[in-house]
C-alpha cells in the first residue's frame, strides 16, 4: 500500500511516498482503510523531531475510515464500521494500524471528511473551554490564530458559552473570517507595536481573565501581559515554536497568573471520556453550533505542500489529506 514515511526529521521535504507492507492487526486491533487523514501542527512537530518518534515512521494523527480487519478479542467495533480517531500515529496511510479501543464510532449523518476535520480540534476546543479554563457568560477572552482550523473552533465555541471573543489574524482576509464564526473584535497582529496594549484597549483597559495560545513564542509575552490579576494563560500549541525557558516568578509579578500546558491526550485517557468527547462534538456539529470549514484537501503524494502550506499561513479552517478521493465519494454515495 503506499503511505508517507519520515526517515529523517526536517522540512516539509522529507515527506516521501513510499509502497510499505499492508498493516495487519494485532490482538485487540482493528486495521481501517483512511478516507481522510487531518493535518495538524502536531504532525510538523513529530516531522520536525520536535515530539520524538522512532524513524522511519507514517506521520498523522486524526482520522476516518471503515474497518476492513480486526484482531483476536476486539470487541468495540466489526468489520464494515464507519470509525474515526485521534492520537494514534500513522494515518498518512491508505490503510492503519488503531487499537480498536481509540476508534469512535461515526453517526450516519458525519461523512468521513467532517469526522476527519473535527474529531481532533473539536475534542480539543471541548476539553480547553470545558476543563482547561471554563469559560463563563460573560469572560472576554484572547484567541490567537482565530482563523485557523483550531482558533475558529475555539471561537465559535466560546462564543456559544456566551463569551466575547477578541482574535488575532495576520490578515484583513483572515479577520472576516474569523468575525463570520462570532469574534466581537480581531487584531491584525502584524499591525500594532503592542498587541497586549491593544488588547486591554478593546477591553476597556481591563486585562482578560483567559488566553487560549497555540501559537507559542512569537505570542508568549503578549500573552501573559494581556492577562488581568489572577488570569490564566492556556498554552495548547506552539505554532511559532516553542516557548524558551522562563522564570516563574513573572507569573507572580504579573498578579498571582496561572499558566498551563494541556495536552488532549490527558482528556481523553479512558474510552468512556473519548466517546463523551466525541459525542459533544458531533452534537454540536449536527446542531451547526459547530461549523466545520475544510479548506483544502491534498493526494498523499502532497503531504509535503500541505505541511508547506500550513507553515506558512497561507491556508485556514482545517486542511486533509484523501488517499482515494473517488473512493471515499462512492462509499459515501452508497451509504447514503
Amino acid at each position: 500500500m503506499r503511505a508517507i514515511q519520515v526517515y529523517e526529521v526536517g522540512g516539509p521535504e522529507v515527506l516521501r511516498e513510499a509502497e510499505v507492507d499492508q498493516p495487519r492487526p494485532g490482538p485487540g486491533e482493528a486495521v481501517v482503510e483512511v478516507a481522510a487523514s487531518g493535518v495538524n501542527f502536531l504532525d510538523v512537530y513529530h516531522r520536525e523531531g520536535r515530539y520524538s518518534l522512532p524513524l522511519p515512521f507514517t506521520p498523522g494523527s486524526e482520522g476516518a475510515g471503515t474497518v476492513v480487519d480486526v484482531g483476536p478479542g476486539v470487541t468495540d467495533v466489526a468489520v464494515g464500521d464507519r470509525v474515526g480517531w485521534v492520537e494514534v500515529p500513522g494515518t498518512y496511510a491508505e490503510r492503519a494500524v488503531v487499537d480498536s479501543s481509540r476508534l469512535v464510532p461515526l453517526p450516519d449523518d458525519i461523512d468521513f471528511e467532517t469526522a476527519a476535520a473535527v474529531l481532533l480540534q473539536g475534542m480539543t476546543a471541548h476539553y480547553l473551554v470545558k476543563d482547561a479554563y471554563p469559560v463563563q457568560r460573560g469572560d472576554t477572552v484572547l484567541v490567537h490564530a482565530a482563523a485557523g482550523g483550531m482558533g475558529l473552533l475555539l471561537t465559535q465555541l466560546v462564543t456559544r458559552l456566551g463569551g466575547r471573543v477578541i482574535g488575532t489574524t495576520s490578515t484583513t482576509a483572515k479577520a472576516e473570517l474569523a468575525k463570520r464564526a462570532g469574534a466581537a473584535e480581531v487584531i491584525l497582529s502584524s499591525a500594532v507595536d503592542d498587541l497586549a496594549a491593544e488588547v486591554r484597549r478593546l477591553n476597556g483597559g481591563r486585562g482578560l481573565p483567559v488566553v487560549f495560545d497555540g501559537v507559542g513564542a512569537h505570542t508568549f509575552d503578549a500573552s501573559l501581559a494581556s492577562l488581568r490579576t489572577r488570569g490564566h494563560l492556556v498554552l495548547f500549541g506552539a505554532a511559532s515554536g516553542a516557548v524558551p525557558p522562563f522564570d516563574p516568578i513573572r507569573l507572580a509579578h504579573g498578579g498571582s497568573l496561572t499558566l498551563i500546558r494541556p495536552s488532549l491526550g490527558d482528556f481523553i485517557a479512558d474510552r468512556s471520556e473519548l466517546l463523551r468527547r466525541a459525542a459533544d462534538v458531533f452534537e454540536w456539529v449536527r446542531s451547526k453550533a459547530l461549523e466545520v470549514t475544510v479548506t483544502g484537501r491534498y493526494a498523499l503524494s502532497e503531504a509535503a505542500r500541505a505541511h508547506s502550506d500550513l507553515e506558512a499561513r497561507r491556508t485556514t479552517g482545517k486542511l486533509l489529506l484523501v488517499p482515494d478521493a473517488a473512493a471515499v465519494g462512492r462509499r459515501e454515495e452508497t451509504r447514503s
